[in-house]
């Protein structure tokens, strides 16, 4: 069979930016005005039928001129066949459209995507936060600038001071701190602890 690379190139002039085969899977550059379009096709047409979004995810290259890039996992279950299409998205406009409308798995893992990374969708039906709290306003914890460490909201959480005092937290079934358990009395071999 034809690379699929080329099949869309052949269909969507100027949507193919790249592609690369690896480990018999491609993946396809796509331009980023082109995504739903590429996607639809690759969905309806019967000798490719890409029926499945499995995952839309993303991936932040700061030194990039275009840092981002969406990615879109599909799978071909009629033909057994697995694709991989990416688009970049630069900062600072950083949205792309929503394949939502192409499949309907796409709408939470573009929240997520939009939760996460700050990537908008146009188009979505409902793109808003769906991990992190609405009011949360500390900027897109899964992008590579985000400080490791947090930005101090962290210490306000009660548990906090025993974890630096490095005594061991659990937390019980109402969310409450608990102490820690009482040493077991007897040794795993069964023998009592001295």
């Amino acid at each position: 069979m034809q690379p699929i690379a080329d099949l869309i190139a052949q269909q969507i002039p100027g949507a193919v930016l790249g592609a690369v085969e690896a480990f018999g899977e491609q993946t396809v550059l796509i331009a980023r005005a082109q995504i739903v379009p590429v996607c639809r096709w690759l969905r309806d047409e019967p000798e490719l039928a890409f029926e499945q979004l499995s995952d839309l995810t993303a991936v932040d290259w700061p030194e990039a001129p275009e840092r981002f890039e969406v990615v879109y996992q599909l799978n071909s279950l009629r033909y057994r066949r697995r694709l991989r299409l990416k688009a970049r998205v630069p900062l600072p406009a950083c949205e792309i459209d929503s394949v939502s409308p192409v499949w309907r798995a796409a709408d939470f893992l573009e929240r997520e995507v939009f939760d996460l990374f700050g990537i908008r969708f146009r188009g979505h039906p409902d793109l808003r936060r769906i991990m992190m709290p609405e009011e949360y306003d500390e900027g897109f914890p899964l992008r590579k600038d985000f400080p490791t460490a947090g930005k101090g909201w962290r210490n306000t959480f009660e548990f906090w001071p025993a974890i630096q005092a490095g005594r061991e937290v659990r937390i019980d079934a109402d969310g409450l701190t608990a102490p820690k358990p009482a040493p077991r009395s007897t040794r795993p071999d069964g023998e009592a602890a001295s």
